[in-house]
């Protein structure tokens, strides 16, 4: 950690993005902190950017980054792919919101029934967290139950009934400002990849269903591997108790039938949004017929739940997804997202293994994380998990000076990281992976004149 500000950073990081430390002052008279997503909070000032092409973005100050937000993982296909955007421009002309049925949700809705082995019905949402509340208030009036499982550390949206025990630090009540204790007394948290655990939580708590998170916590930094989940799927069908999987990040990312085809499993409900929309808004709960009919009109429950939502399944939303899930299904941007990542992952740790950095990268498919305090022999081939996979050395809250400067340090670089993990595309490269890693060695070297022990 660092004693003093990081001065070297910021003063550069200063002069080289000048236009959007003017645009962020206005936005402090405008937004609360100055943004519009916690994620795109920045010291000193969040980057601007106004154009986005393939696996790079644009600033406002014309400087070129390789993108690794990739629209908060939205962009498989890599940002203004073709086909998307001449799906988009064409029913922009025709029509964006008839009020009314219309034949690109018919097409938008087979193509998730083809894809997703979950999905024999389908609702169309706005986002991924109104895909989970949704299937929260399905699952309650399905069984007539009111708690529900959910592993420490997994999110599935903003929203009051879940966002409790998303972040670390674990090691303390779970509570969230807003959230009243009444909410939070429904929700029985368990810990990740532990099967007994669910096993007791089910016996003495009887709950409506049980959430997990694709493959693990936050895209992934305690991951779940295809056993588990198996093995997650078996407990819950012997326990007759729902099992919703949240694939708003991993579906059709990770593999064209979503996370749940590479596990060989079928969850009872399925949450979906991001790539589902081809980078637009949109998002959608699919799962059985006969839990799904909770939003049917006359349905066997006795009771509808409520669905309205002015842009549910809106045509452009509509006719992006469809371009996109058409390109997903040849399986070419999951296999090529997944290759670059794990190419990038090895690199990193190579680099951090050469200038005995405390940085480690790991990740599955197209993700990579990086864990800042790590300590021993880096990786050396893919599948390995720091510190044995223990969930509670993953998943930790991590310092935020260092955080901040680590960022601005490979912005510096030409490089736009999400944080502390990142994301490819179908466009990402070769040069993209030799210029990050470049990136990232110089930016280590960057901390360290600040005094920051990386």
């Amino acid at each position: 950690m660092a004693d003093r500000q990081a001065s070297r950073i910021e003063a550069l990081f200063a002069e080289r993005f000048p236009k959007s430390a003017e645009h962020y002052r206005r936005a402090t008279k405008l937004f609360p902190s100055g943004v519009t997503h916690d994620a795109r909070y920045l010291k000193p000032f969040p980057i601007y950017a106004n154009e986005a092409l393939g696996s790079h973005k644009t600033t406002v100050e014309k400087h070129v980054l390789i993108d690794y937000w990739m629209g908060h993982g939205a962009m498989l296909l890599g940002h203004s792919h073709p086909a998307v955007v001449e799906a988009v421009q064409k029913q922009a002309a025709i029509s964006t919101h008839p009020g009314a049925c219309h034949e690109l949700e018919l097409a938008w809705g087979e193509r998730v029934q083809q894809l997703v082995p979950s999905a024999e019905r389908i609702r169309f949402t706005n986002s991924g967290t109104e895909a989970t509340l949704m299937a929260l208030r399905v699952a309650r009036l399905a069984t007539g139950k009111t708690k529900v499982i959910k592993f420490a550390g997994h999110f599935h949206g903003w929203h009051d009934s879940l966002i409790l025990g998303s972040d670390p630090p674990h090691d303390v009540k779970y509570t969230m400002p807003g959230v009243t204790d009444g909410v939070a007394s429904d929700i029985i948290f368990v810990p990740p990849n532990d099967l007994a655990a669910v096993e007791t939580a089910i016996d003495e708590h009887d709950p409506a269903c049980i959430l997990h998170e694709g493959n693990g916590t936050h895209w992934g930094i305690v991951p779940a591997r295809a056993e588990f989940m198996q093995g997650l799927r078996e407990l819950t069908k012997r326990k007759n108790v729902i099992f919703l999987l949240d694939e708003v990040i991993t579906g059709f990312r990770v593999h064209p039938n979503c996370f749940q085809g590479h596990c060989d499993i079928v969850p009872d409900m399925t949450a979906l949004a991001k790539v589902l929309a081809g980078g637009l808004p949109g998002g959608c709960l699919a799962g059985r017929a006969d839990l799904m009919e909770a939003l049917a009109f006359d349905n066997p429950h006795g009771q509808k739940m409520k669905h309205p939502g002015t842009y549910n399944a809106n045509p452009l939303s509509a006719a992006a997804g469809v371009a996109a899930l058409d390109i997903v299904a040849t399986a070419e941007p999951s296999n090529k997202a997944n290759e670059s990542a794990a190419k990038l992952r090895q690199s990193l740790n190579q680099i951090f293994a050469e200038k005995s950095s405390r940085l480690v990268a790991y990740g599955d498919f197209s993700a990579i994380k990086i864990h800042a305090d790590f300590e021993g022999p880096h990786p050396t081939t893919d599948d390995e998990i720091p510190f044995g996979g223990d969930w509670r050395r993953l998943d930790i809250k991590a310092d935020g000076r260092l955080g901040h400067a680590f960022r601005c340090a490979l912005l510096l670089g030409g490089v736009d990281w999400f944080g502390w993990g990142g994301s490819t595309s179908l466009a990402h490269s070769d040069a993209d992976i030799s210029q990050t890693t470049q990136a990232f060695s110089n930016a280590i070297d960057m901390l360290r004149e600040d005094r920051f022990n990386v």
